[in-house]
């Protein structure tokens, strides 16, 4: 998929983009965070919430903890 395209995904799409891409994520958890807040950004089509993948895999990445090598740094990055 071309992310500098002007590619739409609905909210389903979105859900499977992101796990395709190792972030798995469920369509309902997108449409319980577009609610409750802390999710990725979305515009509307009418009605229909739709995504752009690079806003979905930079929402993603932005996710993401420190590298780490062990257990030990692994809580240390959560905290």
């Amino acid at each position: 998929m071309d992310l500098s395209s002007d590619t739409w995904l609905t909210r389903p799409d979105a859900a499977r983009f992101l796990t395709g891409h190792g972030f798995q994520i469920a369509s309902a958890t997108l449409a319980t965070m577009a609610t409750r807040g802390g999710g990725p950004e979305y515009e509307y089509f009418g009605r229909r919430p739709i995504y752009r993948p690079a806003k979905l895999l930079e929402w993603a990445h932005s996710r993401l903890s420190r590298p780490v090598r062990n257990t030990s740094e692994a809580a240390a990055a959560a905290a």
